[in-house]
């Protein structure tokens, strides 16, 4: 009777957590379809639905803005130094884009400036021999952080060549996401670090309170070099990017290196996660280059799940609205949030060329399923929809008529937009415009136009799991 009893009360205060568990995702969860749906679990499962909200329903990154004001308040002297060294290079913006300026003066850490040289890198191979050949011409530093880095055969010749940097008396700083490089093995940063590398782990779960901060990521993909040279953009390190993974074959993917003072913002993005991950900041040049032959117009934007307001959600959308004859975007992924997909239905009622470009071989079945359940919506909106048939699909990138290019780590679904810390490079009017523009009129003639009634064709099994993955879509 008495065990009866205290299995009762337990019975109860799980209950009664779950009922409190509830209340929060009602009060804190980002969206109502999202807070309905963990509050229904976690009133009707509390077993099972506690654990996974714990680690799943956070919305909000906790501790990191809170350092960044540390920081900032550490060495308030060193960002007044760098704002003045920017500030002859800030880009006033033209009349087309004055709709945005206030809004980057609240989102971005360094406005557009000019006098910046932007080289598309179509590949892994245009962009594994450039990251090589910069990391060659380093004299003093490198930051080099990735979401993914692979021990494999790409993985160790980026590895040698930074070795042999640090060997010769380059400082070189090392960042990877614990949870994207799972696959590293831990001797790994061990040999790096013996090498005089100084190699962190983004910590996502660093502090007693954020040790359910599991659905968090650092997407970023970032190098600077000397703070001269910078590259940003979708690849990761590993022998897939080079299209020799059995499973997908062909990658397709798009990097960009740039000169000039939007280095500065890379080389801000970089060393704000290496002091969360830290408390130390790195001796770095705060010396702006300006490219010598190219005045392009650069912002450099980071945006994460630690942000105060939703800076991709914002900028994406007010960008998109700028839209009159052209809205082209290739991502992987297509899981967008409500705003965004009215947005882009808005753009395409009237009238703009509005075509998204996704994969038509999957690496993540959930997500590719997803993308199918949109494609009603679309198709009464007049949005194109390409699927690229050779290999895979990863490059994030953005093109608003003739003003706006956009190359980077952002993919068009509610992961990037609300749960990773991303960063992406938006040039102005420039020479970068007409290089995206040749490159995305090459992926679509190497795509096929989808007939998005065919969704309504497929079978019951089918449109059930395109169905399934969505109600899915607020964790994806």
């Amino acid at each position: 009777m008495q065990l009866t009893a205290v299995i009762s009360v337990f019975v109860l205060l799980v209950q009664l957590l779950g009922v409190l568990n509830a209340a929060h995702a009602v009060m804190n969860v980002r969206s109502s379809q999202s807070a309905i749906a963990w509050s229904i679990a976690l009133i009707t499962f509390p077993w099972v639905a506690m654990p996974l909200y714990w680690i799943l329903g956070r919305t909000r990154f906790r501790g990191y803005p809170e350092a960044i004001r540390r920081a900032s308040a550490e060495y308030q002297a060193k960002i007044s130094y760098i704002q003045q060294n920017l500030a002859p290079y800030v880009q006033p913006l033209p009349a087309v884009v004055k709709p945005l300026e206030q809004l980057i003066r609240t989102l971005a850490r360094v406005p557009f400036t000019s006098h910046n040289q932007a080289q598309l890198l179509v590949n892994g191979e245009a962009t594994f021999a450039a990251l090589l050949q910069a990391i060659a011409t380093a004299q003093s530093y490198i930051l080099f952080q990735f979401y993914i880095i692979k021990d494999d055969a790409i993985g160790r010749e980026v590895m040698a060549a930074l070795r042999a940097k640090a060997e010769q008396g380059v400082r070189v700083y090392l960042s990877y996401d614990e949870i994207g490089s799972h696959q590293l093995p831990r001797s790994l940063p061990q040999r790096l670090q013996q090498s005089g590398i100084q190699v962190t782990a983004f910590r996502s779960t660093k502090g007693l309170r954020n040790r359910f901060q599991l659905n968090f990521r650092n997407h970023r993909k970032i190098m600077v070099v000397d703070g001269r040279i910078g590259f940003v953009g979708g690849l990761n390190i590993g022998d897939e990017y080079l299209g020799r993974d059995r499973r997908f074959g062909y990658w397709r993917d798009t990097h960009l290196s740039l000169q000039g003072p939007a280095v500065q913002g890379l080389q801000i993005s970089f060393l704000q996660d290496w002091y969360w991950a830290t408390d130390t900041i790195p001796e770095v040049n705060w010396q702006v280059t300006p490219a010598p032959h190219t005045a392009e117009s650069v912002l450099i934007l980071p945006s994460g799940p630690a942000d105060e307001l939703p800076t991709c959600t914002l900028f994406f959308n007010s960008a998109f609205n700028l839209a009159r004859q052209r809205l082209w975007i290739a991502s992987p992924y297509f899981v967008p949030d409500e705003t965004t997909l009215s947005t882009l239905k808005m753009a395409a009622l009237r009238g703009v060329d509005v075509r998204i470009l996704l994969p038509a071989h999957p690496d993540h079945q959930t997500v590719y399923l997803c993308s199918f359940s949109y494609y009603n919506e679309l198709q009464q909106a007049g949005i194109q929809v390409y699927r690229f048939r050779q290999g895979f699909m990863h490059q994030k990138v953005v093109l608003v008529d003739d003003t706006i290019a956009g190359v980077g780590t952002v993919n068009l679904d509610n992961r990037s937009f609300h749960l990773n810390f991303e960063v992406m490079a938006f040039a102005l009017n420039g020479p970068l415009l007409a290089q995206v523009e040749a490159m995305l009129l090459d992926d679509f003639a190497n795509s096929d136009r989808v007939d998005l009634r065919e969704y309504d064709r497929r079978s019951l099994g089918f449109r059930l799991a395109v169905r399934a993955a969505r109600l899915m879509a607020p964790l994806q």
